[in-house]
């Protein structure tokens, strides 16, 4: 039986408040409140049934992974696991309309808050999808697995990373994995993703002759570290060309991304810098993201060769995110043997709206926890109709995107635990 106008628009209304309240919690780098993060989340498990089991273990002191479970009538089949992480970027508020931490609602409906898009909202769309199929008396075949975990946003090695070398982990018995995706700024179109690029993180030095500000000398630090930030920005170029074309047929994350994120020289005064001086040494540093069909030898040759060669008085430092994840390219299949994407896609067009070809995620998730465990992994976020203010000012998502996106993993959880694989 439909609700009435008026109570329709009371659940919305506390679907609505239960959302802005776990985007107040803080949960802001470099000291997320994990605690109260994990405590809200269980507390609203238990109310919405003594069925949804609820478990908060810390793998690492004080980073607890909140563990939720919703039993299927046919336990022994392999489980959904729904996955979002609790921690969200730091953010300058003075640059923000609204206070980055209030969930503010303004005049057109949109809520502003830092983790409305990254991920706060898909974390809560999976406890109200559960609240409603619970409460219209759905029974599920398979069992459901909802994770909140810890240090997504600063590599996730003390959340997802130690929960999946966990014996909790191995006894789950997971079929498939569903993690975040990005908005997409088309009406009911949403993205779907079966891989993303490898960070790297490269620091390049150059050491040269100190001196007079006045005289030219040859390899100086300024003139070696230049001449590596010309050619780095010239294959960033090259990168970004392949965007603009669209002949090349390729996507932001089927690119090699390439930007520098600090620059470090000179010596420093009280009010600047010595501007009579030339520095002995110089520093950048630089983001890279690697895509799953790129040759990292190759790239790592090129650092060497080009960006930071020896002979010109160069050093560099290379951090990976996962060296096998970098050498193995994991991805998801899209083909027939992966039966999930035809059933997400099926399940989002009966909530009325479309699904993208399959990308690769352009920046890093926790899904490649999972893949690299073995797992079929989907990065989906049930946001259209918006634009992407990942890590970004201003970052906000619409009441009506939201509600319509718990609508998306009712359809989802409906066709994912009823799924029964032909013999």
């Amino acid at each position: 039986m439909a609700l009435s106008p008026s109570l329709a628009k009371t659940e919305e209304t506390e679907i609505i408040t239960r959302f802005q309240n776990y985007l107040r919690i803080d949960t802001v780098h470099p000291t997320p409140d994990y605690t109260a993060a994990a405590d809200f989340i269980i507390s609203q498990a238990k109310s919405i049934s003594l069925h949804l089991e609820s478990h908060s273990i810390e793998f690492v002191p004080g980073k607890p992974v909140v563990l939720l479970k919703w039993i299927g009538s046919d336990p022994s089949l392999p489980a959904i696991l729904l996955n979002s992480h609790v921690d969200v970027v730091p953010f300058e508020e003075d640059k923000w309309d609204h206070p980055p931490l209030g969930a503010e609602i303004d005049q057109d409906g949109k809520i502003y808050a830092r983790g409305t898009q990254d991920m706060k909202s898909v974390g809560m769309q999976y406890l109200e999808s559960i609240r409603k199929l619970i409460a219209s008396g759905f029974e599920p075949v398979r069992s459901v697995y909802v994770t909140f975990v810890p240090d997504e946003e600063i590599g996730g090695a003390d959340g997802v990373g130690k929960f999946v070398e966990s014996e909790t982990f191995k006894s789950l018995n997971i079929a498939i994995v569903l993690d975040e995706g990005l908005p997409s700024s088309s009406g009911d179109s949403y993205r779907v993703f079966n891989g993303e690029r490898i960070p790297w993180s490269l620091q390049i030095k150059a050491v040269g002759q100190p001196g007079h500000g006045a005289k030219l000398y040859d390899d100086s630090a300024m003139e070696n570290l230049n001449k590596s930030i010309e050619s780095i920005m010239r294959f960033r170029a090259s990168q970004f060309d392949q965007l603009k074309h669209k002949e090349c047929f390729k996507g932001e994350g089927d690119v090699i991304s390439v930007n520098m994120v600090f620059l470090k020289a000179g010596t420093p005064t009280p009010d600047g810098f010595v501007m009579n001086l030339q520095p002995s040494v110089a520093e950048a540093g630089f983001d890279i993201r690697v895509p799953p069909t790129a040759d990292p030898e190759a790239l790592e040759r090129r650092l060497v060769e080009e960006w930071a060669p020896p002979a010109r008085n160069m050093s560099l430092t290379l951090w990976r995110a996962d060296q096998e994840l970098a050498r193995n390219q994991l991805v998801t299949p899209i083909d027939d043997s992966n039966p999930w994407l035809e059933l997400l896609e099926n399940a989002v067009q009966e909530a009325g709206g479309n699904t993208s070809k399959p990308e690769i995620f352009p920046a890093s998730t926790d899904s490649r926890y999972f893949r690299k465990a073995g797992l079929l992994a989907i990065g989906f976020s049930p946001i259209s109709n918006t634009p992407s203010l990942l890590h970004d000012h201003n970052e906000y998502l619409g009441q009506s995107e939201y509600l319509k996106g718990i609508d998306m993993y009712v359809s989802i959880l409906k066709a994912y635990t009823s799924y029964i694989s032909p013999e």
